[in-house]
């Protein structure tokens, strides 16, 4: 992302305290650029040879670009965290929460989901219910889709990568996010086709969103529905820690 336009003369002194960021070096950057991300807030990313004292003053020129994208943004953190101690959703459904002591691990009880009360452990537990899921879910469905394409994968891959659901590698490894299971059904049956389909067509080019569309002929709202809301999936349940 370039760096947004510097604000106009006139805003706070230099003594402003500054929010907290996260410094990048870069080879390849020939400019500082700023941004406000979803999971590590503000980034300053500089050039090699930047020196912090650029990358504050640039902070420092950007404030009234910076302070209301992080206003945002920390509502949003707030709205998700109010909405996963209401339930975490799954494939379309949502499952109530249930804190319980001494517990480690994550066990599904109906509509209920058995959570340690740690809530740093809660979190671990967590990822590694949803990544489990997100094999038992997701292979099946990979599974039907090659055989229909009549092709074959090397191996299920179950990641959690920042700007992909899922990718296709030249030898045949699918991966696919866990947290498509936050999603609704239709997501994971998209991306799962969509990759499915890189088996054929390792391309994006219109031979391949010819076979695609075949087989989910209505691809563009599942899709539509990952672009405007996949970014709060990373929210509602942050990368676990450690």
């Amino acid at each position: 992302m370039s760096r947004p336009p510097a604000r106009r003369p006139g805003g706070p002194s230099s003594a402003a305290p500054l929010p907290p960021y996260l410094l990048r070096r870069s080879r390849r950057a020939r400019r500082i650029t700023v941004r406000v991300d979803t999971d590590r807030g503000l980034i300053v990313t500089i050039p090699a040879r930047g020196t912090v004292a650029e990358a504050e003053r640039a902070l420092r020129e950007l404030d009234g670009w910076i302070a209301p994208r992080l206003a945002a943004l920390q509502d949003r953190r707030r709205r998700a965290a109010q909405d996963a101690a209401a339930g975490l959703p799954y494939l379309g459904t949502v499952l109530a929460v249930a804190a319980e002591a001494g517990r480690t691990r994550v066990r599904r009880d109906g509509d209920r989901l058995l959570v340690p009360a740690d809530p740093a452990e809660r979190a671990r537990a967590l990822e590694a219910w949803y990544r489990t899921r997100a094999r038992a879910e997701s292979a099946p469905r990979l599974d039907a889709a090659a055989a229909r394409l009549g092709v074959a994968y090397d191996r299920l891959r179950i990641t959690d990568t920042r700007t992909r659901w899922g990718s296709c590698s030249s030898r045949g490894t699918i991966s696919l996010s866990w947290r498509l299971l936050l999603a609704p059904v239709a997501c994971l049956d998209y991306v799962v086709w969509h990759e499915a389909c890189h088996l054929v067509h390792p391309h994006h080019g219109p031979t391949f969103w010819a076979l695609l569309r075949e087989h989910v002929p209505d691809l563009d709202e599942p899709s539509g529905w990952l672009r405007r809301h996949g970014a709060d999936l990373r929210l509602l349940l942050p990368p676990a820690a450690g």
